[in-house]
């Protein structure tokens, strides 16, 4: 729009300044061209430096938060008698650098979608300051953007997963989890996919987009949970006291130091099934060691029960077998009725 008082826009403050003066058309339009021109580019381009500037400080904001992780850590650093697990240790470590490496990675990545973002609608700006009409362009981004969305649907719903999962660190490498169709050892983690190999040994690619729920038996802490099964003739009192001590005596036992992190628990009669009763024992371990801490308490309750006298319980399955009639009495219903005297 033109202004009243002379042939440059309202908002072409140079231009009209130069016009006002010189009451030069070719004068006002050179101005504007030369100075006014440039220092609206110019102002442009600064505006989009802060505003990378500004959208960058948050992001390493929420990098510093992913580092130290969202998730609450619910190990506690004074187990009881002092034992504090060199290899639960070892383990937080692992999982802190692997947090801080992958919280690092999707900031950098941020950063990038940030600054690529903000150099097209700045460069577009530019475009329209100087004359170019950019509805084409605007139109064209826009069909264009329409397009993937509707024909990449699953491959956004992937990338966004995996940014939330990264940023929540539900999973890492080395993890052991559960992701419904397939459960294993995490061996990679990407924007998109997560591959993970089972316990024979097959990989599985699992798109981030496809995972609903998530199982990670190896984060913070684990469990052991082994239910003894001994016949209904046992005493539950001598079974209880034994399995205590045995499990003590795991606790005690230098090798396992820092692999049972807390003093084991009988829970007590957890069932009474058909083959006998079942006796629960519960061991807090260090993440991943579970299965190890429950073979070694399997042994060491079978040789404890056999020096004790106690019977593991043993199916037992009732069976009937009619017999088959004697042949004195085929012979006796063959030979018909006896005759009457």
């Amino acid at each position: 729009m033109l202004s009243l008082n002379g042939p440059c826009p309202d908002d072409a403050s140079i231009c009209n300044f130069v016009y006002s003066e010189t009451d030069s058309t070719v004068a006002a339009n050179i101005a504007d061209w030369v100075v006014g021109k440039p220092l609206a580019l110019l102002g442009l381009a600064l505006l989009g430096l802060f505003i990378r500037w500004v959208l960058h400080r948050v992001i390493d904001r929420l990098v510093k938060s992913a580092e130290t992780g969202m998730l609450p850590n619910r190990v506690s650093r004074a187990v009881t008698g002092g034992k504090v697990g060199t290899a639960l240790n070892l383990h937080e470590a692992a999982g802190a650098t692997r947090r801080v490496q992958r919280a690092q990675t999707m900031g950098t990545l941020l950063k990038s979608i940030v600054t690529g973002i903000v150099l097209a609608v700045v460069v577009t700006m530019m475009l329209s300051e100087i004359g170019v009409n950019v509805a084409p362009i605007i139109a064209s981004a826009g069909i264009v953007g329409l397009a993937l969305g509707f024909g990449a649907q699953s491959l956004v719903s992937d990338f966004l997963s995996g940014i939330f999962m990264i940023f929540e660190d539900q999973y890492g490498v080395g993890d052991v989890v559960d992701l419904g169709e397939a459960s294993g050892t995490v061996e990679a983690v990407s924007l998109r996919v997560t591959r993970l190999r089972d316990v024979n040994g097959t990989v599985w690619y699992v798109r981030n987009g496809e995972i609903l729920r998530v199982g990670n038996m190896s984060q913070n802490w684990a469990r052991t949970v082994l239910d003894v099964t001994v016949g209904y003739a046992e005493d539950l009192v001598q079974v209880r006291r034994v399995l205590q001590e045995v499990a003590h005596d795991l606790w005690d036992d230098e090798d396992f130091r820092g692999l049972v992190i807390e003093e084991p628990e009988v829970w007590g009669v957890e069932s009474l099934g058909v083959d006998g009763i079942v006796v629960r024992v519960t061991l807090k371990t260090a993440p991943m060691e579970q299965w190890a801490v429950a073979r070694a308490m399997r042994e060491r309750i079978k040789a404890r029960f056999e020096n004790e006298g106690i019977n593991l319980a043993v199916a037992q399955r009732v069976m009937w077998q009619e017999s088959a009639p004697s042949a004195a009495a085929h012979a006796g219903s063959d030979a018909g009725p006896e005759p009457r005297g």
